[in-house]
């Protein structure tokens, strides 16, 4: 004779419930630092001696507080938020690149803008991310308060740790606005920074293949 095994309650998660409570959770918050930078914003206003009950400037410390907090998201985001998983095994041990990813970034020092273009490769080993997930991480560590060799570097690291590669390789070239409308004030500038890890810091030969494949600044 068999004896019906046991029966246990199946065990589910209702992943919808989850989501919608971290999204509502995340609206919470972006909510109230909305509310204090709009304070800040006003502040700022007024303490140039504008008329913040004009009609020109109604709405501008919200607007600013949610454009501020837009080009600052990246401080609420993590690698596994922006790769998503999308990381594929591969035989392919050959350089790959993504050129010329467009970016923007604010200034630590200044709180101005400064934007160009990166430039991202890396030596896969056993493991490629997908394509559109390079750029994603350029925008979450471009959309922090950065100076630029910094953030050249942290790409670096990100891809590295993403990806498990024997290397990664990343160049930036922007024009500062900081360095433009103000100080020195040198329309024509730009800057290049470099960074480099693991093998493309010992092995020549890939290093002068990612350096022959940059393409010219565009500045």
């Amino acid at each position: 004779m068999t004896l019906p095994l046991k029966q246990q309650p199946m065990q589910f998660t209702d992943t919808h419930a989850v989501d919608s409570a971290k999204a509502a959770e995340k609206q919470k918050a972006f909510e109230a630092q909305v509310f204090q930078l709009q304070q800040s914003y006003a502040n700022l206003i007024g303490g140039i001696g504008e008329d913040l009950s004009r009609p020109g400037l109604l709405d501008t410390p919200i607007r600013a507080a949610k454009a501020f907090s837009f080009l600052t998201k990246g401080y609420g985001q993590t690698l596994e938020d922006v790769t998503n998983d999308a990381i594929f095994p591969s035989n392919n041990r050959e350089m790959v690149m993504v050129k010329g990813i467009e970016f923007f970034s604010l200034c630590e020092h200044h709180l101005l803008p400064f934007m160009g273009h990166t430039h991202v490769a890396y030596l896969p080993e056993g493991k490629v991310l997908g394509l559109s997930k390079m750029a994603r991480i350029v925008d979450m560590f471009a959309r922090r308060l950065q100076i630029q060799e910094n953030l050249t570097q942290e790409i670096a690291q990100a891809v590295m740790d993403a990806t498990g590669a024997r290397g990664a390789a990343v160049v930036m070239d922007a024009q500062h606005m900081c360095m433009m409308m103000r100080g020195v004030q040198k329309q024509d500038s730009s800057t290049r920074s470099v960074a480099m890890l693991g093998q493309f810091t010992t092995d020549h030969q890939a290093r002068n293949e990612f350096l022959r494949a940059l393409p010219p600044s565009k500045f």
